[in-house]
């Protein structure tokens, strides 16, 4: 007797899939340099304001 549980998955057929413009933005070292940066600021305001 073997039960086997299937765990729930989410169905993606449907999702729309990154345009080429998308794509390149993602994998732009320059954008994602900035991001990186404007996220490492916001952490240190915020432990520095120490209201985490």
């Amino acid at each position: 007797m073997s039960d086997k549980v299937q765990s729930p998955v989410s169905d993606l057929t449907g999702a729309p899939l990154p345009t080429e413009r998308t794509l390149r933005y993602r994998r732009n070292l320059a954008v994602q340099s900035w991001k990186f940066a404007l996220f490492n600021a916001r952490i240190l305001r915020m432990v520095l304001r120490g209201r985490h």
